[in-house]
């Protein structure tokens, strides 16, 4: 018995310090909540591709001669690609994010920007390639950021930039080239994604709660959602977006 006490004794302590050292509650890891996940579809007959003619520039031309605008694109079973897809309201109040170190990349690669739209926390870096072995000049058209406009020639690799303010979209276009054009989402949290090409999202890592989200198409603007995500389970939100 009296063993049995010193057993019991010592366990209580040890429950005492791991309790007072936080040591005892189980970790909360990001990958514990759940999802959202969805897809963006075009109703009725998708416009046909734009031709784009990049005879201005040889490198260009040879590089991607059968390009086509990037706008619009849509799978063969109705999927819109880069959606922009964000959640807008349902997220704790006043909770601030940290951003990730890693940058977000935008290539230019066969005179275009690839992937056409990408998403960036605030403070998260911005890095932009130049793949073409040309003259690309990069203008970023912000209207709550400071504006960006920087030439990079064939020999310069790569730039970064950074935003300090959320705003969603921002513009970018080439002044070398015309037909170039992306679209930036700024955002203060990590809960966005950008649609494929077969027009799917999942947004992951949210705790459960109820939440608003909201869907923006360069041509075919803004649609908003509702999603209730329960534990670790997945919820729906789906976008039908059609020509005006």
């Amino acid at each position: 018995m009296k063993m049995e006490g010193k057993v019991a004794r010592h366990l209580a302590l040890g429950a005492a310090i791991l309790l007072s050292t936080g040591l005892a509650a189980p970790t909360v890891r990001a990958d514990d909540g759940g999802k959202i996940a969805g897809k963006a579809t075009f109703e009725g007959t998708p416009p046909a591709p734009t031709k784009i003619k990049m005879d201005a520039d040889p490198v260009c031309a040879g590089k991607n001669p059968d390009a086509v605008s990037d706008d619009v694109k849509v799978s063969k079973d109705g999927g819109l690609e880069s959606v922009f897809v964000r959640v807008t309201g349902g997220l704790p109040a006043g909770k601030t994010y940290t951003a990730p170190t890693e940058p977000v990349t935008i290539d230019q690669n066969g005179c275009h920007y690839v992937p056409h739209v990408v998403g960036v926390m605030v403070g998260q870096p911005l890095k932009i390639l130049n793949n073409d072995g040309t003259l690309h000049n990069v203008h970023g058209m912000p209207k709550t950021n400071d504006q960006f406009n920087f030439a990079m020639p064939k020999f310069v690799k790569q730039k970064e930039t950074k935003f300090g303010k959320p705003e969603v979209m921002v513009a970018m276009k080439c002044d070398v080239h015309p037909w170039m054009s992306g679209y930036i989402g700024v955002v203060d949290n990590p809960y966005f994604a950008v649609t494929g090409a077969d027009g799917t999202f999942t947004i992951k890592d949210l705790p459960p709660g109820e939440y608003t989200v909201e869907a923006w198409h360069e041509k075919y603007g803004t649609q908003t959602g509702k999603a209730k995500v329960d534990g670790t389970g997945t919820a729906t939100a789906d976008f039908k977006f059609k020509a005006s």
